[in-house]
């Protein structure tokens, strides 16, 4: 497979992987990271939230 890198498309195999979980009462999130000798070049991050946000979180958040 071929990941989108600061360099340019890679193999995957050229690359080392790292995936990063968060799994808490509010969200679910996942960061996947990949390196080419131990310089990340690529980095993407999906977050699902569990609930939604409360009134004051949204006026904080969106005025």
């Amino acid at each position: 497979m071929l990941v989108d890198t600061i360099h340019g498309p890679m193999d995957d195999t050229q690359l080392e992987k790292q995936v990063q979980v968060t799994d808490n009462d509010i969200e679910y999130a996942e960061a996947t990271e990949y390196y080419f000798k131990g310089e990340l070049v690529h980095r993407s991050a999906h977050v699902h939230l569990k609930q939604g946000l409360d009134s004051a979180a949204q006026q904080a958040i969106f005025g």
